[in-house]
């Protein structure tokens, strides 16, 4: 998953952020399986990073669907987690399948939660 400009939300911090994600999970993609393992737990402590940096931005600006966000947040770290362990045990298939489905869910979460509280920051003078 290449970055487009499409993913481009006008928030410089967030934009950063998301040039990282799309570029781990390039990384993963092509990883062979020695290097996958160290990969997964960079993704794992980026999304870690960045969803605690997007819920830090959401309360600054009294984000009306935080609670939404976050919880979509929750998920994607358990599913990480969930994987993550197979991983530690050498089990790579299944989270190489999960990361296979980041894409579509980035271009997902990017245009719908992330875009809104990317417009409701402007709204706010936070940006």
């Amino acid at each position: 998953m290449p970055w487009d400009e499409r993913f481009t939300l006008g928030v410089a911090a967030m934009d950063a952020t998301h040039g990282e994600f799309v570029a781990l999970v390039d990384a993963l993609a092509v990883a062979d399986d020695a290097a996958f393992p160290g990969l997964f737990a960079e993704l794992v402590e980026h999304s870690r990073r960045h969803f605690e940096h997007e819920g830090r931005l959401m309360k600054a600006c009294r984000f009306p669907a935080i609670g939404e966000h976050h919880g979509e947040h929750l998920r994607v770290l358990g599913e990480l987690a969930h994987f993550g362990r197979a991983v530690a045990a050498g089990r790579l298939r299944l989270a190489r399948d999960y990361v296979r489905g980041l894409p579509e869910w980035f271009v997902t979460h990017a245009a719908t939660m992330d875009a809104a509280l990317a417009a409701r920051l402007k709204a706010t003078g936070q940006s």
